[in-house]
Order: C-alpha cells, then structure tokens, then sequence
C-alpha cells in the first residue's frame, strides 16, 4: 500500500497503484476488475446491470410452451399493486420477470378500475392509492 506522500513522491507509478482516495487514508493497489466494479457500484450501474441479467437469463430459461396457471381475480389485483409497487420504485427488470413469470397482462390495468376493485382512494399528490376513508365511495 502506499501513501499519498510516496506518491507525490514518484515512488509508485499510476498505473501499479490504481488511486483510490479516501481523504488523507493510504492508496489501496486495485486490479483492473477491482477497480472496474467499483466505478460501476459507485455509479450505481452495477447493480442494474445484475438485474438485467437476470431477467435475460430468466426469458432464456423460461418455457413459453408451458401454459401458465390461470391468475384468480384476487391474484391479478395483488400482482398489479407489486407491479404498480415495482415500476414507481424503478424496478424495472424485476418487473419484467413478474409479469413474465405470473402471466400477469403486459399491458397494466386501468388505475380507476383498480381503485374501484380495491374499494379504495386515489391521493392527488402523489397518485398513491390508499384505503377508503370514513364515508368515502358511500352513495348518499
């Protein structure tokens, strides 16, 4: 390991050192793939590109002659709440696997419909559904 007074010193080349500082705390030597998976986790592409992998390998792997069981109404609501849940949290490969895998539709359900099976409520601020309130969808 050498300092960064060695360093400025010329004692170590830059190529044998791989930098990384951390303050004033001695340089650590890095290999190339060290180094490499390190910029993508600090860039926070790797863990994208785990996920991407996945769901490729996943399409791969995944028998399309094998029918899929059919989804009860109940299942088909909690899976379009997971992907709703999914693709606001911007996980998108993950979701890609859900709906591949459960047979969910690709194309998602209307959100009115969804409120409306739920006997739940839309907030305007930030489109989240929650439960009714007291009253709420009563006919008076």
């Amino acid at each position: 390991m050498a300092t960064v007074a060695e360093l400025k010193a010329g004692e170590c080349e830059w190529e044998a050192c791989r930098l990384n500082f951390v303050g004033l705390q001695p340089v650590k030597r890095m290999g190339r793939n060290e180094v490499l998976k390190d910029t993508l986790e600090k860039r926070g592409v790797l863990g994208h590109l785990k996920a991407r992998i996945r769901a490729e390998v996943f399409n791969a792997l995944d028998d399309e002659s094998e029918p899929r069981p059919l989804l009860s109404h109940e299942n088909l609501l909690i899976n379009e709440l997971i992907r709703e849940y999914l693709e606001f949290n911007k996980y998108k490969y993950t979701a890609s696997v859900l709906i591949a895998e459960s047979g969910q539709p690709i194309v998602p359900l209307d959100r009115q419909f969804l409120i409306r099976e739920l006997n739940a409520f839309e907030e305007s601020k930030d489109n989240t559904i929650g439960p009714p309130t007291e009253g709420a969808g009563e006919e008076r």
